[in-house]
């Protein structure tokens, strides 16, 4: 006589180790926190006089002895002036790369400002630099004076890519 039997298949013990999909979030968890602390944008302000001074027009302009615009061209034509285009502290003058050019210019007006702070009661207040590269400028002029700011140690500058029509007036003159 034949006995029927089931031939039954064992079961496996389905439990799954989840320890490297936690470590994994975490570090998914951090690296979107860290990302989007460095995509917020920040904000540099241009030393536009006293804040909240009212609706006169003349207190909210920015202070002209205090800007610095760096005019960069193409063949490392660089040309630099003191205050407004229009009404300069320091007429437009043609400045060359490197320790004697640049580097002077910068060390010398920022002692400058430093002093008119000092007058005006900020002596912490340095210049504020604006740098305009034309589309003509190559990417290595712009490397260059960054790394300008760095040596001298002005840390209050904005990259600028509009041209006023004094401005491209005065490139295509020098």
């Amino acid at each position: 006589m034949e006995i029927n039997r089931k031939v039954r298949s064992r079961k496996l013990n389905t439990r799954v180790d989840l320890t490297a999909m936690v470590s994994i979030s975490f570090l998914l968890i951090i690296f979107f926190m860290v990302a989007a602390e460095l995509a917020k944008p920040k904000i540099m302000d241009f030393g536009h006089g006293d804040s909240g001074c009212g609706p006169k027009p003349e207190c909210n302009k920015p202070d002209e002895n205090r800007i610095l615009t760096v005019l960069l061209d193409d063949n490392d034509k660089m040309i630099t002036y003191m205050g407004l285009i229009h009404s300069p502290v320091q007429n437009p003058k043609q400045v060359k790369y490197g320790r004697d050019g640049i580097r002077r210019e910068l060390l010398n007006i920022d002692r400058k400002v430093h002093e008119y702070s000092a007058r005006m009661g900020k002596p912490e207040i340095g210049v504020t630099v604006i740098i305009k590269p034309s589309k003509k400028s190559n990417y290595g002029n712009l490397v260059d004076i960054l790394e300008e700011m760095n040596i001298t140690g002005i840390n209050s500058y904005a990259i600028v890519d509009y041209y006023t029509p004094e401005e491209t007036k005065l490139l295509a003159s020098n």
